[in-house]
């Protein structure tokens, strides 16, 4: 660059206005709410043997963070995988589709 020319200023990064990324989402039934601000989902996928190709269903249950205690057994939610919380918790409830 020529001495007169200046260089183009950069932009301040601001946290709350960087692009989300794409994280992870299940929608699922909760299974359980015993513990304390923390729900069991049990997610159901269906999905074609590797083999025979016919069409099975496989489940499998995760631990989600509920802060407000809002979900109630056999409800419908979502949920989004976050960093992890605890040993098994690292997902937390987007929201409840049905009571």
């Amino acid at each position: 660059m020529s001495e007169n020319q200046e260089a183009p200023a950069k932009k301040d990064f601001v946290p709350s206005e960087a692009p989300a990324k794409n994280k992870k989402t299940r929608v699922g039934i909760v299974k359980s709410t015993s513990m304390d601000k923390t729900i069991v989902v049990e997610y159901i996928n269906r999905v074609p043997h590797p083999k025979f190709k016919k069409i099975i269903k496989q489940s499998k249950k995760f631990y989600a963070h509920d802060e407000t205690g809002e979900a109630a057994v056999g409800d419908k939610v979502r949920i989004e995988e976050t960093n992890p919380i605890s040993k098994l918790k690292c997902w937390k409830l987007v929201k409840i589709l049905t009571h």
